[in-house]
């Protein structure tokens, strides 16, 4: 599948995607968020609130400020023990395979040595799923060694989620149509579920009693035709009790989308976004720029909303990186706004939630992720294509900061670190 892109001008795409946007969203004042930027942990240890940005080329993280400048506070290499890995892969057809199948295909012909973070409630280590190494470790944040270390079932490892309570980690095993939940301090496996085709996302609702599961489908194949969507494989929502691990429900959306008339949309759920009080559920899928509004006590799709489309992305739907044209989707504390990253149309957006009104384009190179910062006033976007995260305010939907990271920034997460850290001694 070829990947290149041509290179856009600034000028060209900001003047064509302003016309198509329109109208800047009215600007109001946000409602306060209540947001302790400084916590203790059950030993005392004074905590400060970040953000983990994962640069997936890299095998680094960078931990910035979660508000404010956004700046840089340090830096986690998060394959300590890379040599030991490739010994281990080198020495085994089958890994060595899939590990360079990963690298030709979601990898865009990278190693991919992140791809989610999350920190452990005394904040003093970094839990990170490797999809090229296929696990999932424990990094000590005071010293950069590994802790623990939990081989994913399958080939290659991918999104996570953190409990409420912040004691369990759920990781989809993308290869093996599994989700793993691990205790966060100790690596152990508390449980495992089975998903559709290559599983994604995963979200922890109603307070950590649910787990929900979004499966893609095959995304690194050429057959991206319409006419070949059959071949990508089942792609659903599971849900499950997060306390038993069993099924509890499971979504076709396939069936939602043709009821609601977009029989032409594929049914892979991408990002998501869930209300503050999750009656809705916004979501992201493969090849469309825009998102769908699900009920979820109704069952069934509300609204679509369609995104202006970047005049010099190719329609070539095989260009668009692992069938993605938008991903990445925040919701504002107060659940008023969306933030969406148009990936492949290289532009964010905040969009009022009622009326589907977009504001004009924020021009990002090649957009990844999206989060909410520490203060809950912006929406924070990975660049992945310019090795930078950008940070844009919900209330009037123009940038307020960038910082550069390393390199392929994929996902953010917010965390907390010890209030004196910046960065592993062995550094």
């Amino acid at each position: 599948m070829s990947l290149s892109r041509t290179r856009r001008t600034a000028g060209a795409i900001a003047a064509a995607l302003a016309l198509a946007a329109g109208a800047a969203l009215p600007a109001h004042a946000e409602g306060t968020t209540d947001t302790t930027h400084t916590q203790h942990a059950a030993g005392g240890v004074a905590l400060r609130e970040v953000m983990f940005v994962g640069n997936n080329w890299d095998g680094t993280a960078d931990v910035i400020e979660a508000e404010g400048d956004f700046g840089r506070i340090g830096r986690v290499n998060v394959v300590p023990d890379k040599e030991e890995r490739l010994r281990e892969i080198y020495l085994d057809p089958v890994r060595l395979a899939f590990f360079l199948g990963v690298r030709q295909g979601p990898g865009e012909g990278h190693d991919q040595f992140v791809d989610d973070m999350y920190a452990t409630p005394d904040g003093r280590a970094m839990v990170v799923s490797r999809p090229s190494f296929a696990d999932v470790v424990s990094i000590d944040l005071a010293t950069g060694r590994l802790n623990w270390r939990f081989p994913v079932s399958g080939f290659r490892a991918d999104h996570m989620a953190v409990s409420p309570d912040g004691t369990r980690v759920a990781v989809s095993a993308s290869t093996s149509n599994t989700v793993h939940v691990l205790d966060i301090t100790t690596g152990r496996q508390v449980g495992s579920f089975a998903t559709g085709d290559k599983p994604h996302e995963n979200v922890f609702t109603d307070g950590g009693r649910y787990l929900w599961n979004m499966s893609i489908g095959e995304v690194t194949t050429a057959l991206d035709a319409p006419w070949l969507d059959w071949t990508k494989g089942d792609r659903r929502i599971t849900v499950v009790d997060a306390r038993t691990y069993q099924q509890v429900k499971v979504i076709d959306m396939r069936q939602r989308l043709d009821a609601f008339g977009r029989r032409d949309l594929s049914d892979a759920v991408r990002p998501v976004a869930f209300t503050p009080d999750e009656s809705r559920l916004y979501f992201q899928v493969s090849f469309f720029n825009g998102f769908v509004e699900y009920d979820v006590a109704a069952d069934k799709v509300t609204r679509v909303k369609e995104l202006p489309k970047n005049p010099a992305t190719s329609e070539d739907r095989t260009t668009w990186v692992n069938d993605s044209r938008h991903h990445g989707m925040s919701m504002s504390p107060r659940g008023d706004r969306l933030c969406v990253a148009g990936t492949m149309d290289d532009y964010a957006t905040i969009v009022d939630r009622a009326t589907l009104r977009e504001s004009p384009p924020v021009l990002a190179s090649k957009p990844y992720w999206a989060t909410v910062s520490g203060d809950g006033s912006s929406c924070v976007i990975s660049e992945s294509g310019a090795d930078a995260v950008t940070a844009i305010d919900f209330a009037t939907g123009r940038k307020v900061a960038t910082v550069a990271v390393g390199d392929h920034p994929q996902r953010v997460r917010i965390a907390r670190v010890p209030a004196d850290w910046t960065g592993p001694a062995s550094r």
